[in-house]
């Protein structure tokens, strides 16, 4: 059974990638709970956006940049949090890109960027101020993956990849850091607004692109869905946190029927679209 653990009522936290989409979302869920929030994002102009608007909310803001590709840099996040905070009660190692396409066309540069932001950067995070939480006995880590990375879409290979990884670390420290009362859960969402597309790298299609961005927009659970699904998912002692029906289902699919969901994957992303827009609509 899951153990169940309150986050303090003022709760100290450092959310990265917080400069926009699931990031900012995050950073004024904590706000609303009366949090003390280091925003941190490689982008001065977002983080500062987010601040403004966590101070507006209730909370108190400390806008930190990091690289997280930067192992060095993203010890100095914590040390900085530390100094400003005096201890990290969560960290959200949020920060994320995307890269998709036909697998033989991605470049070894845009692996190499997707593995270092998406998986890197989550290690770094955790190795940064998982020491903390254990001299304490006392923290909370989330680890946001994608539904990618425990269903795998076709032509997104990288990405797939670096969330899969994200889902298995999380699952290990899941597992290590239970008997030390550090919490660890993993955020599995599907579509929904962020602007990652626009930011995505590699030879994925106009139409593909199209399609994605579509069933972002049309999702009925938005960034701020989610950021309350994930902080309520951490303190249930959930694991995996999946907060949309359609990911559920498709997880209990793969899990249940292997075979029968791998053959309905052969259709690729658009077919994933079309059907995520089906329920959508």
């Amino acid at each position: 059974m899951p153990t169940k653990r309150s986050l303090p009522p003022h709760p100290r936290a450092v959310v990265t990638g917080a400069g926009r989409g699931l990031g900012r979302a995050l950073a004024l869920a904590l706000a609303r709970r009366g949090g003390r929030v280091v925003v941190s994002d490689i982008e001065r102009e977002g983080a500062e956006e987010t601040a403004r608007l966590v101070r507006e909310a209730g909370g108190e803001a400390h806008v930190v940049l990091c690289d997280v590709r930067e192992r060095s840099a993203v010890f100095a996040l914590a040390e900085a949090a530390e100094a400003r905070l005096g201890a990290v009660d969560l960290v959200c190692n949020n920060a994320g890109v995307a890269v998709a396409g036909p697998f033989e066309e991605v470049s070894n540069e845009d692996w190499r960027w997707v593995v270092d932001i998406n998986l890197m950067g989550v290690v770094y995070g955790c190795q940064a101020f998982a020491p903390g939480m254990l001299a304490r006995r006392s923290g909370f880590i989330l680890n946001v993956a994608s539904a990618a990375g425990i269903v795998s879409t076709p032509r997104m290979a990288p990405y797939n990849t670096t969330k899969a990884a994200v889902v298995a670390l999380s699952e290990t420290l899941h597992a290590e850091l239970h008997d030390r009362n550090i919490a660890v859960s993993v955020l599995c969402p599907t579509f929904f607004e962020t602007g990652i597309m626009e930011a995505s790298r590699g030879p994925m299609s106009a139409r593909e692109k199209g399609k994605a961005s579509k069933a972002m927009r049309l999702s009925k659970v938005q960034a701020p869905d989610v950021a309350r699904a994930a902080l309520d998912g951490l303190e249930r002692g959930e694991l995996y946190v999946l907060p949309m029906r359609d990911a559920r289902v498709f997880w209990r699919l793969k899990r249940t029927q292997p075979q029968a969901f791998a053959d309905f994957l052969k259709g690729g992303i658009e077919r994933l679209a079309k059907v995520l827009l089906r329920g959508r609509a």
